[in-house]
């Protein structure tokens, strides 16, 4: 399964900690074996429930295009803060990648179309994706992201990288949620 994880997920390879990469990958193949969701899935199913039927691009379109953002973000703020504001790269990097890993539990398929399962209704993918890490030994720092990218979030306060990841998530999801509700 490591294989499609990282077809899935060619920037893994930005991860430069081989230790948080191989945690970070590993998460996503636990996410993957508990799922009713295959890669096929992830590649054709809309990155969002919220937006209606009219939804066309798919849940990794939006992820991969969070986790590039993120990771310019980051290495901009870099270049202009320094050490005003550093940015750890390697934790923005897997924070961005693992944000929505919840959704795989998160979500059903029913005739084709994927929808909110049963597991969703209890628990959103913020909390389940940090089970998840934390079962993969992914570091305290990156579950922090996890947890606070939604807006269960906005309740703490949120670390540098977090506040990228949240901000990259949400400028490529709330354009789309007022346009295309059915």
């Amino acid at each position: 399964m490591i294989d499609k994880v990282k077809k899935l997920w060619p920037e893994l390879d930005w991860i430069k900690d081989k230790d948080l990469r191989k945690k970070t990958a590993k998460t996503w193949e636990l996410a993957l074996s508990k799922s009713v969701l295959t890669v096929h899935d992830l590649n054709t199913i809309p990155f969002t429930l919220l937006c209606g039927p009219n939804l066309k691009v798919s849940f990794m379109c939006h992820k991969r295009a969070v986790v590039h953002l993120a990771k310019e973000c980051g290495e901009k703020m870099n270049a202009f803060f320094k050490t005003d504001l550093p940015v750890n790269m390697d934790v923005l990097i897997a924070g961005a990648i693992l944000a929505d890993v919840g959704k795989l539990l998160e979500y059903d398929m029913a005739d084709g179309k994927s929808v909110q399962g049963i597991y969703g209704k209890y628990l959103r993918h913020p909390f389940s994706g940090v089970s998840l890490a934390e079962q993969c030994g992914v570091p305290a720092a990156v579950c922090h992201i996890i947890a606070t990218h939604a807006g269960e979030g906005d309740m703490v306060k949120r670390t540098t990288e977090a506040f990228i990841v949240h901000h990259c998530d949400f400028m490529t999801f709330e354009p789309f949620k007022d346009r295309l509700k059915a």
